[in-house]
């Protein structure tokens, strides 16, 4: 016990050395956190409560190209601005710069007429199956001119269709009304009323969305819950940068060496290192967490919810501070130079990061990646904190993640001995 002892207050001393390690695990950890999620809540609020500007060109005199701009305009996802006259490809793309737009549409000049005079040849054609005839079906109506949408590339892909979606739906609503009114006038001889027309078209089926969790809860997960847990453990892992460099050089220095010359067993130094640096991953988290709850707030952000079951939020952040450690003394144990430990260990950890879903969810990965995704330890402690954090789960619920974990922990433990002996240190 005297030995582990001394042995993890040298550790230690070494560890209050290293300035820039101790800033690299704590400092830019704290620095990410904040940043991604700042960035990432703005995207929620960009989709979910802001609105995304939108140019208008309306070349039209008619009213179905009014309802369009009136529909698309109480969607709520776009703030509405129009421009007038003949608009090239070169003046739209001006008036959107100059409105600071994003999205712009140009109405061709024969939209309502063509809108007309499709609902009429829809009207006629439903008339005629009913066994009635109408003046529409004498006439084929042509396409309508579709809309020209001009879209900002700074634009995702998945907004991209999201706008697309709300632009078709209100499109839709206008036909929809038209062709209404033309079978309603074609049957009746007389206009719509406006409280039937309004009825018919509003009579939608109403969607109530509620987040899954395992505890019963329904609080909607927000950008802290989800970024908050992933740095976490990518600031553990980060702990390569200093211990798998301290680990090089007691390799190079010969500690190793010296230490089969002493009544002791390498064992004690590598528990040691084990203990101290575990303990630096629970300060990590304890720090980063801390942070999320009670200074996220004053950046004007979502604060951090803990879980429900603490012992569980433990038990998990030991396992992965865990098999960060076994990690990074792997790569230091192998590692020839301290650059080689620290090169390796940053790229290792960002592609890590990346196959184990920190950067990109596991969901939207596709073949070789998405499996690839359980080779990932990053992938197995991200998995257990969204347990615990987004679905309000227990101990029992996150077994079946810290299993693998503990496995591929054991693997490390089990290279790193191979590794020792291969170079002749124990």
């Amino acid at each position: 016990m005297f030995k582990l002892k001394a042995t993890i207050i040298k550790d230690v001393r070494i560890l209050l050395r290293d300035k820039v390690g101790i800033s690299l695990m704590f400092v830019m950890p704290i620095i990410l956190v904040v940043v991604v999620t700042s960035i990432q809540n703005s995207t929620f609020q960009l989709v979910n409560k802001n609105r995304l500007p939108i140019v208008i060109n309306n070349n039209d005199t008619g009213q179905a190209s009014k309802q369009l701009i009136a529909a698309i305009n109480k969607i709520g996802m776009f703030k509405v601005s129009q421009v007038s006259g003949d608009q090239s490809e070169k003046q739209m793309t001006d008036a959107m710069h100059q409105k600071d737009a994003t999205l712009g549409v140009i109405i061709p000049a024969n939209f309502s007429v063509k809108v007309s005079a499709k609902s009429k040849s829809i009207a006629g054609k439903a008339l005629k199956s009913f066994g009635l005839e109408g003046d529409s079906v004498k006439h084929e109506a042509g396409d309508i001119d579709p809309l020209t949408v001009y879209y900002n590339p700074i634009l995702q892909e998945s907004i991209r269709l999201s706008v697309q979606g709300a632009i078709r739906s209100a499109l839709q609503l206008v036909e929809s009304r038209e062709t209404l009114r033309s079978l309603y006038f074609s049957i009746n001889e007389k206009q719509l009323p406006e409280k039937l027309e309004n009825e018919m078209l509003n009579n939608k089926t109403a969607i109530n969305e509620i987040p899954v969790s395992k505890d019963g809860t329904r609080t909607t997960p927000n950008a802290t819950q989800h970024n908050v847990p992933a740095w976490t453990i990518f600031a553990m892992f980060f702990i390569i940068m200093s211990l798998g460099g301290s680990v090089v050089r007691e390799k190079v220095s010969g500690s190793f060496i010296r230490l089969k010359t002493l009544p002791t067993n390498y064992m004690v130094g590598l528990l040691s290192k084990q203990i101290v640096y575990l303990l630096v991953t629970m300060l990590q988290a304890a720090v980063i967490f801390s942070i999320g709850i009670w200074l996220f707030p004053f950046f004007g952000l979502p604060a951090l919810n803990l879980p429900a079951d603490i012992s569980a939020l433990v038990i998990v952040t030991i396992v992965c501070g865990w098999c960060a450690v076994s990690y990074a003394i792997c790569v230091g144990v192998f590692a020839d130079t301290q650059e080689q430990a620290n090169g390796f260990g940053a790229v290792s950890i960002v592609i890590l990061a990346c196959v184990g879903g920190l950067m990109v969810p596991s969901f939207a990965m596709q073949g070789f990646f998405k499996s690839a995704a359980d080779i990932s330890p990053m992938h197995w402690c991200l998995q257990a904190y969204y347990t615990l954090f987004l679905e309000g789960g227990k101990l029992k619920d996150v077994v079946n993640n810290i299993i693998p974990l503990f496995i591929i922990t054991l693997v490390f433990q089990f290279v790193t001995f191979i590794g020792l002996k291969r170079k002749n240190l124990i």
